[in-house]
């Protein structure tokens, strides 16, 4: 099943069950208007959306419309929490790298809490403040849970993801290693993520879903010129495990977002990468100094996945433009 959000006035937008071809969709009003409403009472809204989905597909929903992803919201546009881990171990080591790090844990999964009263609308651009922040993105997969209680296991947080989505990251680089150096979290650094249009249950993906983890590859476009396809596949860490960590010493409340980390392979030479800190770290190791520059305003960035026999991922793309500020 897909679900999206689309504009209605609101802060939250009004919740849409999108076809599997992505071209028509069919307004959820009757069941959920909201899609922070249907994660709240998911054992009833889950099985009244999946009628509407088969409906839709039999071509016998009432009121069917066509589906443009560019004037989608973020599927959840805002929500109560965001967690976001740091789960593919190349990345973590160029990291350590480009910043010059100390050698961090790997016996336990990495996570900070993030702005999270706001997601941007794949296709919106991103208002910063200044191009000498060294604006990065950062491609990762993330999910949505239910209701999660406090020390659920792995074993039985797989069976709280609900929903699977696409995430750009954003990050000001020259601000994190100021904050990190506090020993408190990330403010002034972590801007607001954008996610792609497409909310996708974990069914839905069919063999791109496997062992709590997304096989797939996040296609990461800078300028019209391929930048990274690295595979989701290679978390050192499940979403299941993430999830269990996150609910260690808390409940999670439905909605809550948790995100794997920037995308990365250990032969990121050959895939390249899924944020510009990751590719400047390899320059530093294999050249000596980083050469790719950070973003500067106009720069455009597009995230898709494709699934491993070639086809279209089912989250759609995030394709924005940074702007100064206003």
């Amino acid at each position: 099943m897909k679900l999206a959000t689309l504009p209605d006035g609101t802060p939250d937008g009004r919740l849409v069950v999108v076809s599997s071809d992505l071209r028509r969709c069919v307004a959820a009003t009757t069941v959920a208007p909201r899609l922070q409403l249907a994660l709240e009472q998911w054992t009833r809204a889950e099985p009244a959306l999946r009628e509407l989905a088969a409906a839709l597909e039999r071509g016998q929903a009432a009121q069917a419309m066509p589906f443009d992803p560019a004037l989608a919201l973020a599927p959840l546009p805002r929500a109560w929490q965001w967690l976001d881990g740091s789960a593919f171990q190349s990345h973590g080591d160029l990291m350590q790298v480009v910043f010059k790090l100390d050698k961090l844990p790997t016996d336990r999964p990495l996570m900070y809490q993030g702005l999270s009263d706001r997601f941007i609308a794949p296709g919106a651009d991103v208002p910063l403040p200044s191009e000498d922040d060294d604006i990065d993105f950062e491609g990762e997969f993330g999910v949505i849970t239910d209701a999660v209680p406090m020390g659920c296991s792995a074993a039985d947080a797989a069976g709280h993801v609900r929903l699977v989505v696409l995430i750009n990251d954003w990050s000001l680089r020259r601000l994190a290693p100021v904050e990190m150096k506090t020993g408190f979290g990330w403010v002034q650094a972590k801007p607001a993520c954008a996610m792609a249009p497409i909310a996708v249950t974990p069914d839905e993906l069919g063999d791109g879903w496997r062992d709590a983890r997304v096989q797939m590859r996040l296609e990461v476009d800078l300028n019209g010129r391929r930048f990274g396809a690295a595979h989701g596949g290679a978390m050192a860490f499940g979403f299941d495990q993430l999830v269990a960590h996150a609910a260690y010493s808390r409940e999670l409340v439905p909605g809550t977002v948790i995100g794997s980390g920037t995308v990365s392979n250990e032969d990121y030479r050959r895939v390249g990468s899924s944020c510009i800190a990751e590719r400047r770290a390899i320059e530093l190791l294999d050249e000596g100094q980083a050469r790719t520059r950070y973003l500067a305003f106009g720069d455009r960035v597009r995230m898709a996945a494709r699934l491993e026999d070639g086809r279209d991922g089912p989250f759609g793309a995030i394709h924005q433009r940074v702007v100064q500020r206003g």
